[in-house]
């Protein structure tokens, strides 16, 4: 979708809260205490052009961020490589293109909802991508 020097950013394959994303390294890392102090900085970039793009975007309440290895160490051996998981969350219900997005674990300590995936097709995936795009300036 779109990229730094340091980081890609990929919207998420599950979109329950619109426009989740995944950041992700370009470079071979397993762990935060890896990162250079170069790569740092322009993380710090990435937070606030994202986060401000999704606030512009669909007028999300808040963040979270999270940064999971687990899933990579069930993998045998493992193979973790360093990613950030991108939620905006959502007081209200929200609606993009004839489709209303609900949030029901705002305000609550768990960042995801259990439920199934919502499904979506491709081309609404790609909509999502072009309205995040026309407000991503990196």
């Amino acid at each position: 979708m779109a990229e730094t020097e340091h980081w890609l950013i990929i919207l998420a394959p599950d979109q329950r809260n619109l426009g989740t994303c995944v950041v992700a390294l370009k470079r071979d890392e397993k762990e935060l205490s890896g990162l250079k102090d170069e790569e740092w900085e322009d993380l710090a970039l990435v937070v606030k052009k994202l986060e401000s793009t999704i606030r512009k975007a669909f007028n999300a309440t808040l963040f979270n961020w999270g940064c999971l290895m687990n899933s990579s160490y069930l993998e045998d051996p493992p193979c973790p490589h360093l990613h950030w998981h991108f939620i905006p969350r959502y007081k209200n219900p929200i609606e993009f293109n004839g489709k209303t997005f609900y949030d029901p674990c705002f305000g609550k300590s768990t960042m995801y909802n259990r439920d199934p995936a919502v499904q979506l097709s491709p081309q609404f995936k790609r909509e999502i991508k072009n309205h995040i795009l026309k407000y991503l300036k990196l």
